[in-house]
């Protein structure tokens, strides 16, 4: 697999996420469900938003192993918050685990008015081998 990072500007690399992704003969291509911070009994968090982002990301990380995958091979990942002010007090906690793993993504922010139950963030995503 071949990727290709598409960037006009350079202003998005402080927001961690890059303009377009060209993925030439993957081997696969495995399309996660929106992760959230919900524990293995099925219980939703009711913490704050750090808490909740934290969990999120570790649930990502879990299905993306299990498949296979890695997570520098993410190339889509769409946020679903429930607010994006209360998102952007720890967003440096995203932007962290996206230099960690050398993620270089598109990306899409959405504020929605709710998520399941208790939930305020869902990370969905796109990731090739």
């Amino acid at each position: 697999m071949e990727k290709r990072i598409i960037n006009p500007w350079k202003w998005q690399n402080e927001r961690s996420y890059v303009q377009a992704v060209e993925v030439i003969k993957p081997e696969g291509t495995l399309y996660v469900s929106g992760q959230t911070a919900i524990d293995s009994d099925g219980k939703s968090s009711t913490g704050d938003m750090k808490t909740q982002l934290v969990k999120s990301i570790e649930n990502l990380e879990k299905v993306i192993k299990e498949s296979g995958y890695e997570c520098k091979n993410i190339v889509r990942l769409n946020i679903y918050t429930t607010s994006s002010e209360e998102l952007f007090t720890c967003f440096d906690i995203f932007q962290n685990w996206i230099t960690k793993h050398n993620i270089k993504q598109t990306s899409t922010l959405l504020e929605v008015k709710n998520l399941f139950e208790t939930l305020k963030i869902e990370l969905e995503v796109t990731v090739v081998k």
